[in-house]
């Protein structure tokens, strides 16, 4: 009974002061903020900024040769050593024009596809588009690597259908480059899509109307009033593929014979290599890489419609 009675009369106070707090908070509407966005962006400066530092001062760190133990005393010696040596450039050269082609072939193939769920289709049709470009995405990303490895192999699908359908000869392009672009072509595809799609969507129709009653064909309404609407949801969705394809190292791995960026940073921080200040030094050309596009998608003004 007094037990009862003591959570009786905590009850009262208890819902009082969660009162006050909602009141302090609804009256300071920037502590309320506060409050909402300290956990993430803690979260993101501890996490996500926090190890993009110490991966930094790691880059200029060195390793001794004698003992393999690293040394915090701070140079340049290892970006020295990725720009002296030409196989770094000829790998970074390597990822880079991959990534592009990557990124260039999923926009060919995402905007008829993207435009045709989001202007012309049905509401059933638009729904069975949608998930169908979504459905790769429930399955394992290792599956439909290996899945790809199987198709473009000696004896793999790939191969039949080039001899057999299409009478052009014995298709043989396993574990090498064009596997490697066809496979990332398909696994960042429905990232390509999905924001293509959103600024398709937003697009209102009576600009387009308007603009074939000002007496603009389909070519100029296209260029001149869909394509700039679009714009940013197309550098939105190449962001996704040309970084993705840029830090991927489980893919040319498995499906190629080639070295790219990943694949070396993996080599020199997994212990086999244990030149862990160098990895680090090769993983910020991806970075750089990065900051160098998004400058330029910015001086395109490619987020003012985001």
């Amino acid at each position: 009974m007094a037990t009862a009675t003591t959570a009786r009369r905590d009850r009262p106070a208890n819902e009082s002061a969660f009162r006050r707090l909602s009141s302090i908070l609804h009256r300071r509407p920037r502590l309320k903020l506060l409050f909402l966005l300290t956990p993430p962006l803690g979260w993101m400066l501890i996490v996500y900024l926090g190890s993009l530092a110490l991966l930094f001062a790691t880059a200029f760190w060195r390793l001794d040769p004698l003992t393999s133990a690293i040394e915090h005393t701070w140079g340049l010696h290892n970006f020295r050593t990725l720009l002296g040596n030409s196989v770094y450039r000829v790998i970074t050269a390597r990822t880079f024009g991959i990534a592009a082609a990557v990124t260039l072939t999923d926009i060919a193939l995402a905007f008829p596809l993207a435009y045709y769920a989001a202007r012309m289709a049905t509401a059933r049709t638009r729904s069975a588009l949608l998930v169908a470009v979504t459905l790769p995405l429930w399955s394992s990303y290792l599956v439909r690597i290996f899945a790809w490895k199987t198709i473009l192999s000696g004896s793999g699908l790939a191969r039949w259908v080039s001899a057999r359908v299409f009478h052009f000869g014995e298709l043989n392009i396993g574990a090498s480059n064009w596997a490697v672009w066809l496979t990332f072509c398909y696994l960042w595809l429905p990232f390509v899509i999905l924001p293509i799609y959103a600024s398709l969507e937003r697009i209102q129709g009576s600009l387009i109307e308007a603009s074939m009653d000002l007496g603009g064909r389909a070519w100029p309404t296209f260029r001149r009033v869909i394509l700039p609407l679009a714009f940013p949801g197309v550098v939105a969705g190449s962001i996704f593929s040309f970084s993705l394809t840029l830090g991927d190292y489980i893919t040319p791995t498995i499906v190629g014979n080639r070295l790219f960026i990943g694949n070396v940073v993996f080599n020199f921080v997994s212990g086999t290599a244990n030149q862990l200040p160098l990895g680090a030094a090769f993983a910020f050309v991806p970075v750089v890489i990065m900051a160098v596009y998004l400058l330029v998608a910015r001086r395109l003004r490619a987020f003012e419609a985001l």
